[in-house]
């Protein structure tokens, strides 16, 4: 390699998604490792609504290894970034590019410095899991431009020493993470339960109540709640491995009205956990618990579910309807209780797949404005209207896992310097 020009610059570009558990990973045996006290299950996002875009680059010329987050440098000394580089780095192989007349031997990586460049297209560590999508297509990309000769269930393995439901976004479908027995964590691992394709009826709305920072970061208060709550355990022994089973089932039959007791019921409970938590952690707000109040309603009134929510760790909502008719009746309710404020844009307001507001007979704000009160609260008094408490929604559905972008124009980093574009 040294003989070479030490101008070449090696990139690799990959597209992760974003997941969101729908049976919860909340609690910790193992700090270092991120191995969980409960298995749990998630569906992958599409990917063109909601993903992390990394590309990492290796050169002679790089004299540290660095990092961007849309846009800003932030530091790559952190464990988990050096955990995962450390993992990747062991398991590279050669790698031999002919046309640009590039060497790298197995051991030449220990010596190499590389550049990251990651961007996500929704907002970063509000509780839309984006450090589950970052982390894993930080490993997926690394493991490409390494030459890792490795699955994905083992990459999994790697991902989740950076994030825990980062392993869970090395799939599309459905995906399962299973806690593991070992104390070195090789059997903690993500495997695949259905593709996106297996229930593609299925559509997802997310309400995104605020895009800011967290309060209370998920790794703090999962290890103030193992450490403080009385109801985790019952919940990591008891409740979660029947869930488990149950979930699975209602999955591979598709059977929608399981799946959403399930999902609202794991959800609700994750939320009551962190509540028991001393001091106690609150992630939903008011607007949360309207939006909840809105589904179960309409859900009772049907007789039987047509949506599904949950939340993870911030007041975010995301709502799993049966199918595009339950998805469009949804989206009006939502509208009629939560209109955007009168200077809103309805584009930005209702974002991802927006032909579910032609399907709801909703060109602009005029025809929100003009939406009746939905049929359950018809005769109970005067309908309350919440303006402004929704700073948008994202249409989307179950999408598949990562991909490599072949496109070079799709890079992060510039092919010459290998420096943000």
């Amino acid at each position: 390699m040294a003989e070479q020009s030490e101008k070449w610059v090696l990139m690799v570009t990959a597209q992760t998604p974003t997941n969101i558990a729908v049976i919860k990973y909340w609690g910790k045996r193992d700090e270092n490792l991120i191995l969980a006290i409960n298995d749990s299950i998630s569906v992958t996002l599409d990917p063109a609504h909601l993903c992390t875009t990394t590309t990492v680059a290796v050169s002679p010329s790089f004299n540290q290894d660095r990092m961007w987050l849309n846009g800003k440098e932030i530091s790559f000394a952190g464990g988990r970034y050096q955990n995962c580089l450390r993992e990747i780095r062991a398991r590279a192989s050669d790698v031999e590019d002919e046309k640009k007349g590039i060497k790298i031997t197995k051991n030449d990586w220990q010596n190499l410095h590389v550049h990251v460049a990651s961007y996500n297209n929704f907002p970063t560590a509000a509780g839309l899991a984006s450090s589950a999508a970052g982390f894993a297509c930080l490993v997926f990309s690394l493991a490409k431009l390494m030459n890792v000769q490795e699955d994905n269930g083992r990459l999994s393995a790697i991902a989740r020493q950076g994030s825990g439901s980062a392993c869970r976004s090395l799939y599309g479908g459905f995906v399962k993470w299973v806690m593991g027995k070992e104390e070195n964590g090789s059997d903690s691992i993500a495997i695949p339960l259905v593709d996106e394709k297996h229930w593609d009826e299925l559509v997802i709305i997310i309400a995104v109540v605020s895009s800011r920072q967290k309060e209370t970061s998920s790794t703090s208060g999962m290890r103030e709640t193992v450490e403080t709550s009385a109801l985790i355990e019952h919940r990591a022994k008891e409740v979660v491995p029947k869930r488990i089973i149950q979930m699975e089932e209602a999955i591979q039959n598709r059977d929608f009205p399981t799946f959403a007791q399930l999902t609202c019921a794991d959800s609700n409970q994750f939320h009551a956990v962190c509540m028991d938590t001393s001091p106690p952690i609150f992630y939903m707000n008011d607007t949360s618990h309207r939006v909840i109040g809105c589904v179960e309603k309409w859900n009772r009134s049907e007789g039987t579910p047509q949506v599904a929510y949950t939340f993870d760790a911030g007041p975010n909502a995301v709502m799993i309807a049966r199918n595009r008719k339950a998805a469009t009746l949804m989206l009006q309710r939502l509208l009629f209780h939560f209109p955007p404020n009168s200077d809103t844009d309805l584009n930005s307001y209702v974002i991802g797949d927006k032909s579910i507001l032609k399907d709801a007979g909703i060109q602009d704000i005029k025809d929100v404005e003009a939406l009746p009160p939905p049929p359950e609260i018809k005769d109970k008094g005067p309908a309350q209207k919440y303006k402004g408490e929704i700073s948008y929604f994202i249409c989307t559905r179950p999408g598949r896992g990562p991909v490599l972008l072949t496109d070079e124009s799709q890079a992060l980093l510039n092919p010459e310097t290998g420096l943000p574009k």
